[in-house]
Parts: C-alpha cells; structure tokens; sequence
C-alpha cells in the first residue's frame, strides 16, 4: 500500500507516477476522502473542547442564582447532546478511513524510475542472454509430444481426474520433477545462502491482503468453501512473506544480507482472463509446483538484493545449461504489488521463442506497509517498514517443459542434464516406458 502521507502530500505527483503503469489514480475521490475525514476530526477536536468547558459551567450557574441541581441538569443535558454528536463524528470518521483504506489497497505500487514506459509484455527490454539456442537437424517435437510418446506424460487423466489444465506424470518424468525441487533447493540452501522454510498452502484474507492479491485478484484464485474464508495459495510467496506480518525484527535478525526464505510449494491458480492461451500441455496450469525466493532487506538494500535474487534464479538455468534472456518489465506488464521486476525468459525450441520461467520483483515498502513488517532501525531505536523481494527460482513445470524440448532426441529420448544425473541415481536419458 502506497503511503497515505506521501498520497496527501502531492497526489497530483502520485497519479503521473502511476500513468506509467496506464493506472489512472482519482486524485478528486481520494482528496474528497481526505477532506471529509479531516473535517471530521476537527469537528470531533471542537466537541471534546465544548465537553471540557461545559463541565466547568456547574459552579458558573450556581454563582448566577440556579439550584445546584437545576445546574446539574441544565450541564448533563448538554453533555448528553456533545456526547452523541461525538459518537456519530466517531463513526462517520471511522467509516471515512475505512473507505480510505479501501481506496489505497485498490491502487497499485508506484514503478521505479528504472522501468521502461509501455503498455505491454511487447514493450519489455531485452537485458542480457545466456546460452545459445540448440540447432536441430531433426524436426523439433513439443514437450506434449515428447513426454507423451515416452509413455510418462498424461493429460487425459489429468483431465478425467479433475479437468482442464492438470496433469500425471510417471516414471522417470515425474522423478525428473521431483529431482528438480531437490536441486533447486539444494543450490539456494547450500550455495545462495537461503533458510528452508515449509508453509500451509491454505491462507486466510489477511495473508492475501497483506501481499497484494486481495481485494483486487481474487478472480484468479481458488476459494475454500466453507465459513473461515479460506484460499490455497496462488504461490509460496504469500505465506512466507506474511512470515513477517506484524513483526519487528532486530537488526540483529537480518544479519548483513537481510532474512533469505527459500520454500518448495505447490501453486494453485484459476488463470482467470487466460482461457485459450497455453492450453496444451504444462506451460499455464491450475496446479504446479515451484521454488520461492523471499527476502526481507532494509531499505537500502533492496536494489542490490533484486539483482543478487535474480542472479541466483539465473544460477538455475545456467547450471542446467538452458538458453535464456534477461527482460525488464515495462510498466503496462509490471505486477500490481511490484516496483521492478526482471522476468528469465527460457528458451523453447518448439514454440521457437523466450518464455517466462522466473519473475523476480522488489516492492520495496508496499507489502510491508499493508503486512506492518518492520525492523528496528539501531540509529534511532524506532520500527521501521522492511523492504521485500521474491521470486521463482525456479518454475518446476516450466522447466521441466525446457528440459524436455532442449535436451531431445532424434529418437524421442530425452537426456538428462549432467547437475540432474545424481539425483536421478545416474540415469542419463529419459527413454520409452
């Protein structure tokens, strides 16, 4: 959430900041607001002012010849009356800041002065490349074909199961996935530094608030039924993050580097306004698994974790030696919670093009400022709001999927990439089942 002084204090600033995004911030509501609930604390201030003097007025009517109880009578009337305006002042403010607030979760994070104009994924700059695209000298089969043909991938019972966008992997595949969760791990734990962490993939309102997705997305996500206002989690992101949800870390806490969460979750997704696109295979499904990166920094660092994050999602795809570039996100295709994000791009030589794998973002302070995640800040003694970061390191399905399609075979086999092989004990190539 945007901060509300910094809104008050040049709101005209605040919406030319956010037309980067094509986001048009109604600084009329949003002053009308404001003036409505300072005149009500005025209002409210000048009634408990008329409150004090009124009780002093006993003494003055009995000096003027009225009975004291006359006098008591006469005051406590007035003081009813004051007291009621007072409440309804109350409640009218109340309701006031309410709408407010309700106004500011709606409105999105302000871009950095480093993302590029534009009003789509079209519009996104090419950073850097790793790696040069395979070329083949046999026609190219599609991850769908591949992992069909080894007997190992099957969506039909995926959909006969559940439905649309799911999928069965057997066999050596599914050891495959399930060797790419462990290495990923693996690297960020052992080389990267992160702190494993395991989470409920159920949430409640506040967690999904608290990151972004409420009240604005809540099309794109599942809904438990049931009375606790339950949702499964769209990504790791929202639960780890919300780790730190109305907590104040001691500097000591964050050590040099800041807090590192590296968590392994399934993500579940209604890919609300996505029907029609990727419906083949495992590129945008309701169900996939994924390894999450979350930091939580103090200011000063965000800009140089967001690289270093980055860096270590990259670390994956290099170590499994898949072609890859680097964009930036433009601010029409930013994220809604987001204020710089880097999307890796793998290379799919079926589709002939990049496609995301890894999105890494900084939000700076506004998922702490609507989670009150703070951090004692030794110069003054006093909490302050962190600054937080994520990102995929990596997709596990995604990559899976640019496995399959880089690493294939005339004959349909697929090899195993050599950092995979051990944890596969020594497999080299995925052949038929």
């Amino acid at each position: 959430m945007l901060d509300i002084k910094a809104v008050r204090q040049d709101p005209e600033a605040v919406a030319a900041a956010l037309e980067k995004r094509g986001y048009h911030f109604d600084v009329a509501t949003f002053t009308a607001l404001d003036a409505r609930r300072k005149q009500a604390d005025i209002d409210s201030q000048n009634l408990l002012a008329e409150r004090k003097s009124a009780s002093k007025k006993i003494g003055q009517l009995v000096g003027q010849g009225v009975p004291v109880e006359d006098a008591k009578a006469q005051v406590n009337e007035t003081l009813e009356k004051i007291a009621g305006q007072i409440d309804e002042l109350t409640e009218q403010a109340r309701q006031v800041q309410g709408e407010l607030e309700e106004l500011l979760l709606s409105v999105p994070n302000i871009p950095a002065e480093q993302v590029p104009p534009g009003a789509s994924e079209t519009d996104n700059v090419e950073v850097a490349r790793w790696g040069a695209p395979r070329v083949f000298d046999f026609p190219v089969k599609d991850h769908v074909e591949l992992g069909e043909g080894l007997g190992q991938l099957d969506a039909d019972t995926g959909g006969k199961i559940t439905g649309s966008r799911f999928t069965v992997m057997y066999g050596d595949l599914a050891r495959m996935h399930r060797a790419l969760i462990q290495f990923m791990l693996n690297l960020h734990i052992q080389e990267h530094g992160y702190r494993e962490i395991y989470v409920p993939y159920i949430v409640n309102r506040d967690s999904l608030r608290g990151t972004g997705q409420l009240p604005k997305f809540e099309e794109d996500l599942f809904r438990l039924e049931g009375e606790q206002g339950y949702y499964l989690i769209p990504t790791a992101e929202v639960p780890v993050t919300n780790v730190a949800r109305d907590r104040i870390f001691e500097d000591a806490e964050l050590g040099e580097g800041g807090v590192r969460f590296a968590c392994h979750s399934p993500c579940f997704r209604s890919e609300a306004g996505s029907y029609g696109r990727d419906t083949r295979g495992m590129i945008r499904q309701h169900q996939f698994e994924k390894v999450e990166l979350v930091q939580l920094v103090r200011p000063e660092q965000s800009d140089a974790a967001l690289e270093q994050l980055t860096g270590h999602a990259e670390a994956v795809l290099q170590a499994l030696e898949l072609p890859y570039r680097k964009v930036i996100l433009c601010g029409g295709d930013i994220g809604f919670s987001a204020r710089k994000t880097y999307d890796l791009e793998v290379w799919l030589p079926a589709q002939d093009s990049y496609r995301e794998i890894s999105s890494c973002s900084s939000f700076g302070d506004y998922q702490a400022r609507r989670m009150q995640a703070r951090w004692r800040n030794p110069a003054t003694g006093k909490p302050e709001l962190l600054h937080t970061l994520n990102g995929s390191g990596l997709a596990v399905g995604r990559t899976l999927v640019a496995i399959l399609e880089n690493y294939q075979q005339a004959d349909g086999n697929v090899l195993v990439p050599a950092v995979l092989q051990p944890y596969l004990g020594g497999t080299t190539q995925l052949r038929s089942q």
